[in-house]
């Protein structure tokens, strides 16, 4: 079965990347695993405050995850997998295929205009050396172009 990895965020190109990652799972019988991140915190005095901060992060990404595997449930009847993972988002993801070879892709959306964002560039930089191949969904895609596309 291939597993396409989207990391989900709040913005834009997660979203496109989703629908891509979405259409090519249901037209492969395969399934989406979604990878939601939660950024470490800088080392804080006050211990009980960092804490605090990191356990909203975490809700908030658990949210977004679960608000994205709702939409994927009903536009393609897909349930996926769904991790929220701490710390440096390159590393997460690095572990994530290590730990999960049945990913067969990881799709990841740019930005519709200028940079096209820091995991795109990244990973793109270090293609040669991914265990799977590498989607990037163009954010200036509309949803049919998508849909025709994927």
């Amino acid at each position: 079965m291939r597993v396409y990895l989207v990391v989900i965020d709040e913005s834009e190109e997660a979203h496109n990347a989703l629908r891509f990652a979405a259409r090519r799972a249901a037209d492969t019988e395969g399934a989406v695993h979604l990878l939601a991140l939660v950024p470490k915190q800088a080392f804080n005095a006050f211990g009980g405050v960092q804490a605090t901060i990191e356990e909203e992060a975490r809700d908030r990404a658990e949210v977004i995850a679960n608000s994205a595997a709702g939409e994927l449930m009903s536009e393609s009847g897909l349930m996926p997998q769904i991790t929220v993972a701490v710390g440096d988002s390159k590393v997460v993801i690095d572990e994530y295929l290590r730990d999960h070879p049945e990913v067969a892709a990881l799709v990841l959306g740019a930005a519709a205009e200028g940079n096209p964002g820091p995991l795109v560039t990244h990973f793109s930089a270090n293609a040669g050396r991914l265990p799977c191949p590498l989607f990037i969904v163009p954010g200036g895609l509309s949803e049919e172009e998508i849909d025709r596309l994927s």
